[in-house]
């Protein structure tokens, strides 16, 4: 089976080009900094086109970002073309699966962000992840990553979602059609992508299906717990704590 993403990464940045990264990547890097001031290396899991990488370069950070899917990397590593010398020696990107990846080093922070935890539908992937992530950590490193907050999907219930955006060569209309899945704890969104390109008119389809666990913070406690303890939990991009309107949530922990 191939990745997701994989279909639509030629979109990818034009669905998500309101995204700011320097503002969340500044926010990751001051929550990690809040457990280990000195930190300087990290490692991505899901790195996706880079954005965040080459954000988080940009304020002096080197950065290791791993993602599964080689059409994003193939888009990460045009995107880090585009930067100065200075940017491009502290990016290092490579193909591999978040599970089992091992690189041979390790860092001050690992991070997996734009909810790549929330990918990880089974406890076994997920017990995976948290393996990996600790498994890269120098004594006293952060893990720092968001999720789907399971109290406020099912208080708000997904609902179907339409978005039309459009660039110099292409109109691009996206559907996300979900199913929630409630005993498993999974959404499946369908995404059904509709694309016009302005110089021949001609109009494609494309179709992928992401399935997203939503998660509580006791079970993330105990799948975690043989490598980590919480430090922190927010509402993503606040201070706040999460409660039934925080769709996003952001979680800290320390390498026992």
């Amino acid at each position: 089976m191939k990745p997701v993403f994989d279909a639509y990464s030629s979109y990818y940045d034009l669905l998500y080009q309101d995204k700011d990264y320097a503002a969340e990547a500044a926010y990751v890097l001051s929550a990690i900094r809040a457990h280990k001031p000195d930190a300087e290396q990290v490692l991505e899991l899901g790195c996706g086109t880079g954005a965040h990488a080459i954000a988080l370069a940009k304020q002096g950070i080197f950065v290791t970002g791993i993602d599964q899917s080689q059409s994003m990397l193939a888009r990460a590593r045009r995107r880090l073309d585009g930067e100065s010398p200075a940017i491009r020696s502290r990016v290092q990107i490579a193909q591999g699966d978040l599970r089992s990846i091992r690189t041979g080093k390790r860092y001050d922070a690992v991070i997996s962000l734009f909810h790549v935890i929330s990918y990880q539908t089974s406890d076994r992937d997920l017990t995976m992840a948290f393996e990996t992530a600790a498994q890269h950590l120098l004594p006293g490193g952060v893990f720092a990553f968001d999720f789907w907050y399971g109290p406020a999907v099912l208080a708000q219930q997904p609902e179907v979602r339409v978005r039309r955006l459009s660039d110099a060569g292409s109109s691009v209309t996206r559907i996300a059609e979900p199913e929630l899945r409630s005993r498993e704890h999974i959404v499946d969104v369908n995404y059904s992508l509709f694309i016009e390109e302005k110089a021949s008119g001609v109009i494609s389809r494309l179709h992928e299906t992401h399935s997203m666990r939503y998660l509580f913070l006791p079970e993330l406690r105990v799948l975690a717990g043989n490598w980590f303890e919480p430090l922190e939990t927010r509402a993503w991009l606040s201070g706040d704590r999460p409660d039934a309107t925080t769709w996003s949530a952001f979680m800290t922990m320390g390498r026992r």
